[in-house]
């Protein structure tokens, strides 16, 4: 994993519930309507507050000119109504009325008004206080509204005086001036008998204003909350798409991770039946690189494996644990267990095909050597027995032929048949030996050994015959290998079969060397190379059965009591050969330095 997504922060960081969010945008809802209601009241508050001091001043208007003209021209009746009716006439008034204190009309803009009753008996008590400007709504026919304002009717202020007169509603003029006919007559106590005026304004285009006002305070409302739900549900997906996002990258990393590293090789192509994956195992057992693979069709790359599963795949049924061996970069056949399917989403639709290697080499190996050790068990038993029933007869034949040959003189012809009967017993009996040796089973005493050491001094032991051969030896030992857990004296026996070995394969000198390095985990390797004529590659797999040899003279015990030998400390040894350019044998060996006492320090 990078060091990206390791230093990314958790999807879950982002999470917001989804009942936040729900209730977030109720509030909002809920914001938006109360600010639109209270912007509604307070256009409607505006309206009043402004058609009622509209109604004030015209009714201050018209008592100031109804004061002035009854002031200084001693108006009558008819100038009032005129002057009533001229006011009546500016827009949006629909009506002026000066009523008695009993809802009788004295004055109309429309005359034909006069003498009837303006309100009914159950508003005369709220009139009767009406001493500041108040005001109402009021229903004039269906579909048409008046904004009523009203108040106490005071045309003469404090300069006029109220006198009774004989003739109700005319007006009664200061003291030494005699009345007319047509004069209006106001009572003397206004505290008992009150006038009121009512002024009609005509509210529809206010209300037509406020209806468009509403309807602006409704749309802007239904934007806002369009926006502020579009936000909150922006944010929603903005943090969904995060998390999917972080779930994304989680599952990349984790299936990146997962398919990098499987133990067998996973090979996939997309929609276009293009190579998309192709791990490392994959590499390792074809090896091809991802580079070179990567937007190729398998039938490019890997020819001999896709022919063979191809029509099975592309017909949509799976291909199982088909054994069958491989040739991919190298020359020799890999085998492998092949399973093979295509890839449906739950639509249906084709995603790609998948196909997974698994390396049979080691399962091979083992069974070969199950079956090399099953044979090699069946061939101890009857070793040990073999040997065991010759070596008796044997001892009674040398020493038949030691005695026999003594019965003779020295050089003659039968004193030297003896000794060479003698010779070929003891040869027979070597042979026997080694039999017995292969059978039973080899005893080892591993303990701390410096390795270089043991290496330096069993090379010493093949110098002159590697000198006589014209062959250089060369030793490289790493410092991170300087002890090592092994029984020198079989573990000698072992490499000086080995040294033999190569120094008896380069018959024309050449170069041994030595490699001594760290291997796998736990794991030393010593690495004996030679630059001889090689081993042909029908042989190496039978190289360390007991009695196979390809040198004439050869008893073929050497490779197996060497096979024993590593295996005895827990070793595998294994062999790569070119013909005409050399042999290379690892002997892999578990460093048990230091494990529980099993291995004891060397005391050298």
């Amino acid at each position: 994993m990078n060091t990206e997504q390791k230093t990314r922060i958790p999807a879950a960081n982002y999470y917001m519930p989804s009942w936040m969010i729900v209730g977030t945008a109720v509030i909002l809802l809920v914001v938006v309507v109360v600010l639109a209601v209270r912007n509604i009241h307070r256009e409607k508050h505006y309206m009043s507050q402004i058609l009622s001091e509209k109604g004030a001043a015209l009714i201050k208007a018209f008592e100031a000119g109804a004061r002035t003209g009854m002031m200084a021209t001693m108006w009558g009746g008819s100038q009032v109504q005129t002057l009533l009716e001229e006011t009546a006439r500016q827009p949006g008034i629909l009506y002026l009325v000066v009523t008695d204190d009993k809802g009788l009309i004295l004055a109309h803009s429309d005359k034909s008004q006069v003498g009837n009753r303006f309100m009914d008996t159950s508003t005369l008590a709220t009139l009767r206080a009406a001493t500041t400007v108040q005001w109402r709504l009021r229903a004039l026919r269906p579909g048409q509204r008046a904004f009523e304002v009203y108040r106490l009717f005071r045309p003469l202020g404090t300069r006029g005086a109220f006198r009774g007169g004989t003739t109700p509603g005319r007006w009664c003029p200061s003291p030494g001036r005699m009345p007319r006919k047509q004069d209006w007559c106001f009572p003397e106590n206004p505290s008992t008998e009150r006038r009121v005026i009512f002024v009609g304004l005509d509210v529809a285009p206010f209300e037509a204003a406020r209806r468009e006002d509403i309807r602006n305070t409704v749309l802007i409302s239904v934007v806002l909350v369009v926006l502020g739900l579009g936000g909150f549900w922006s944010m929603f997906l903005a943090q969904r798409y995060r998390t999917t996002k972080g779930l994304l990258q989680d599952t990349s990393a984790f299936t990146e991770e997962v398919v990098t590293h499987l133990p067998v090789g996973l090979i996939a192509t997309g929609r276009d039946g293009r190579i998309a994956v192709f791990n490392e195992t994959a590499e390792v057992l074809t090896g091809l690189c991802f580079k070179d693979c990567h937007g190729h069709e398998p039938a490019q790359i890997l020819p001999s494996l896709w022919m063979s599963i191809q029509e099975q795949v592309r017909k949509g049924i799976p291909v199982i644990e088909k054994e069958m061996s491989c040739r991919f970069s190298g020359e020799k056949p890999v085998p492998v267990s092949v399973s093979a399917s295509r890839i449906v989403n739950e639509e249906g639709d084709f995603v790609g095909d998948v196909i997974i290697l698994r390396d049979l080499g080691e399962v091979r190996s083992l069974q070969e050597e199950i079956r090399r050790q099953e044979k090699l068990a069946a061939l101890g038993h009857l070793a040990a027995g073999v040997a065991h029933e010759i070596r008796n007869p044997l001892s009674s034949i040398k020493g038949l032929a030691t005695y026999f040959g003594q019965k003779f003189e020295a050089g003659t012809p039968d004193r030297e048949s003896a000794r060479v009967m003698v010779q070929e017993v003891d040869r027979l009996n070597r042979a026997v030996s080694e039999l017995l040796e292969f059978a039973r089973p080899p005893g080892v005493n591993p303990r701390a050994t410096d390795v270089k050491k043991l290496l330096q001094h069993s090379l010493l032991l093949v110098q002159q015959d590697a000198m006589a051969r014209n062959i250089k030896l060369d030793l490289s030992v790493s410092d991170e290998t300087a002890q090592v857990c092994v029984d020198p004296e079989r573990f000698s026996q072992a490499l000086l079969n080995l040294y033999l070995n190569a120094i008896h394969a380069m018959s024309k000198g050449g170069v041994m060397s030595v490699k001594v390095s760290p291997g796998r985990s736990g794991y030393i390797e010593i690495e004996i190379a030679d630059t001889g004529q090689g081993i042909a590659p029908a042989d190496v797999e039978k190289i360390f059965d007991p009695y196979y040899t390809t040198k004439p003279g050869g008893t073929g015990i050497g490779l197996a009591i060497v096979h024993k030998i590593v295996e005895a400390h827990g070793g595998r040894i294994k062999v790569k050969s070119k013909p005409g350019k050399g042999t290379i044998f690892t002997i892999q060996i578990p460093n048990r330095q230091g494990d529980g006492g099993k291995c004891n320090a060397d005391e050298s």
